[in-house]
């Protein structure tokens, strides 16, 4: 078989004709030269940008980590190493002997129930908001501004409505007939203060996550279940909790999470920490022990280490839970 070349003008590509086995030619095209490559300076801006979050991550996060860590087995004076002196886990076992600490633990558990009542009203609510009902986009923005709010506003509103004297809540109690209640005075009601302030305050995001989620629902599966007679719980149970149970984890893991750091809330409310310490939280009990006490560098570091176990432990909890309930399909 003899092939006849027919070079191009440019010389880059060649054309070769064949005959087959019929006698007629074809053109047979060889593979084309990869393109050139391009200076590297779009590589070079590309990995600049991209590293810029990394130097930040490890300038303010993972820098401070490794310090707070070689922080908590040292007994600091102050912010700096200048005179610190070694002590191994004492500070750890300060912390945890300290029933101070502890009251701090069950406090943050106590007012996290927050976060599961959050979710239940988000869910309720956002709902109803995916039905066809007047305003809808409007009760969407009045039920999200609490949540793009400052904390400390919210926090300072509510200060204001929980007063005793001139507080608008004990005001309408007081049109019923009751009696004023010392909302954040007392320790009975000052716990059910700060959770009724949270739920408020955190619940916007939910509904808009929820909203958004509920849209994504199959209607047909909802449509088919009406067919086979099902009623609106069997639906709701069956068919959209597990279409939205992606949603609910995420709103879940990331309450659970804030909930364990919960500080601005209680300290505004409370700046001595409530009624018999009933506002101290965990990072509240880190924050005075960094403030409060001299020469307690090191055990606030090991009350931050020992919040971020008790954070993991129950996020990785959460994960592994997950696994029966959650549907990604």
């Amino acid at each position: 078989m003899i092939g006849k070349e027919d070079n191009e003008m440019n010389g880059e590509h060649s054309t070769y004709m064949a005959a087959d086995s019929g006698g007629k030619a074809e053109a047979v095209l060889p593979a084309k030269r990869p393109p050139k490559r391009r200076g590297n300076k779009e590589e070079i801006a590309g990995t600049a940008l991209a590293s810029i979050p990394l130097i930040g991550f490890l300038i303010f996060g993972f820098l401070p980590l490794v310090l707070a860590f070689a922080m908590a087995f040292m007994e600091m004076q102050d912010f700096g190493f200048e005179g610190a002196t070694f002590v191994g886990m004492a500070n750890f076992k300060e912390v945890l002997t300290d029933p101070l600490f502890w009251d701090a633990v069950g406090n943050t558990f106590l007012m996290g129930t927050s976060t599961l009542i959050s979710l239940v009203l988000a869910l309720i609510i956002a709902y109803f908001l995916s039905k066809p009902i007047v305003a809808k986009k409007a009760f969407r923005m009045i039920y999200f501004i609490p949540y793009v709010c400052s904390v400390v506003a919210v926090t300072l509103m509510w200060k204001y409505m929980f007063n005793t004297n001139y507080g608008i809540i004990n005001q309408m109690l007081g049109s019923t007939g009751e009696n004023a209640i010392d909302w954040l005075g007392d320790s009975r009601y000052f716990t059910l203060a700060v959770i009724i302030m949270s739920v408020w305050s955190g619940m916007g995001f939910g509904i808009i996550l929820f909203t958004a989620a509920l849209t994504g629902v199959n209607q047909s599966m909802v449509e088919a279940s009406k067919i086979d007679g099902a009623g609106a719980f069997r639906q709701f149970w069956n068919i959209v909790l597990p279409s939205i149970s992606p949603t609910s984890f995420y709103l879940l893991v990331m309450g659970v999470i804030g909930a364990l750091q919960s500080f601005a809330t209680t300290n505004v409310l409370a700046s001595e920490g409530g009624p018999n310490g009933d506002g101290i939280t965990i990072v509240f009990y880190l924050y005075r022990r960094i403030f409060s006490y001299v020469g307690e560098m090191g055990t606030a570091s090991a009350s931050a280490w020992i919040l971020a176990l008790m954070i993991l432990i129950l996020t990785a909890i959460q994960f592994l839970v997950s696994k029966k309930w959650v549907n990604y399909d």
